[in-house]
């Protein structure tokens, strides 16, 4: 008699988690394209008066830098203080050797993942590296946005943007390390859209489908 094979659910990323997620990809995907158009604005003639383009793009670039913020800022928070406890576990892998081994195996067709949390050891060192290039990416787009736009939000913040671009050696270096980390995001999301589909044909489960559902599905044995 064959016997079928059944799988349980696990819920793994709340719905705040998924909607966070696709916002923040959203908000990176456009502040990379209209980052590009702002410092080279191929739409227009550079003699052109037309700045009606220009504007809009800024204006998009303004509105998702803050989006990108703000959940920049709610997912460290979440990544503390949320009772659910399935990220912070993975902190457990990230001190086990033995996980790191498990992990770098299964990578090489050699063995199947056994996390104590949602991510792997691997997977959470890149995450937590990346939230923090966020992190940073954010509070340089603050300072330049400070030294355009000197009323309102960009008063407030304009003698914590001037001690900050001092202490870059002054405004040009805020916007190259903008740049420079601006590569870092295109380079990070290549990698992870290939290895969260890789992972989910290799492993047949924690793919692409579960940052949507949220639900992973795991084989009963």
């Amino acid at each position: 008699m064959t016997q079928v094979a059944t799988h349980h659910r696990e819920l793994i990323f709340s719905p705040a988690i998924r909607i966070f997620h696709w916002i923040r990809a959203l908000s990176i995907v456009v502040l990379i394209a209209t980052g590009f158009y702002i410092s080279w604005p191929f739409l227009v003639a550079p003699e052109s008066s037309d700045v009606l383009v220009q504007g809009w793009i800024r204006f998009a670039h303004i509105i998702f830098g803050f989006a990108l913020t703000s959940i920049t800022i709610i997912r460290f928070y979440l990544f503390f203080f949320s009772k659910r406890s399935i990220e912070r576990r993975s902190m457990k892998d990230v001190m086990s050797i033995k996980s790191w081994i498990t992990q770098i195996k299964s990578y090489i067709w050699m063995g199947h993942l056994d996390k104590a949390g949602v991510y792997g050891p691997l997977q959470f060192v890149t995450y937590v590296a990346i939230s923090f290039v966020a992190l940073f990416m954010c509070i340089t787009g603050l300072v330049l946005y400070a030294n355009v736009y000197h009323e309102g939000l960009g008063g407030i913040i304009w003698d914590v943007s001037a001690w900050f671009t001092a202490i870059m050696g002054g405004l040009a270096q805020v916007r190259i390390w903008h740049h420079i980390l601006t590569w870092v995001f295109i380079v990070f999301m290549v990698i992870h859209v290939y290895m969260a589909v890789w992972s989910g044909i290799r492993f047949k489960h924690n793919s692409v489908d579960s940052i949507v559902s949220g639900y992973d599905y795991h084989k009963d044995h």
